[in-house]
């Protein structure tokens, strides 16, 4: 069984509610919930977390980092301030995969520099809550 860790950033625990026109109008638990299901003839376990707070989410990838199959974060907003964060990517052993919602770089331009981009396996964005599954999708090819 492959064991998959999604770790959503600050604001993420709104989504469904926040800026719904870019985010759309689901809440991000109902969509593990169907994601679950739609993998559960898989052979892929799901945890997730959330934090809104930079340090808890170092805490986490320090956690999950030696046992996880693979992480996928989206880091929200730390993804363009957080090297503290990106030190955390690069200190585990777990293959991990940069996702976001929406597409960055049709947004502000101080979110066109990300500090994950360069220590993940890869980054995926701008696919709504696809953008996850296709990163766990890269995990099992």
């Amino acid at each position: 069984m492959k064991k998959i860790t999604i770790i959503n950033g600050p604001n993420l625990n709104l989504l469904g509610i926040r800026e719904p026109e870019l985010y759309g109008y689901e809440n991000f638990s109902d969509f593990l919930k169907k994601l679950k299901k739609k993998l559960s003839t898989s052979s892929i376990e799901i945890n997730y977390y959330q934090n809104n707070s930079e340090g808890k989410i170092i805490d986490i990838l320090h956690s999950v980092g030696f046992k996880s199959d693979g992480i996928i974060l989206n880091a929200g907003a730390y993804t363009h301030t957080s090297i503290g964060i990106a030190d955390a990517v690069k200190s585990i052993s777990s293959p991990v995969i940069e996702v976001h919602i929406s597409n960055i770089y049709s947004r502000e331009s101080f979110r066109k520099k990300s500090f994950l981009s360069p220590v993940c396996n890869g980054t995926i964005f701008g696919f709504g809550f696809k953008s996850y599954e296709l990163g766990i999708m890269s995990f099992c090819l």
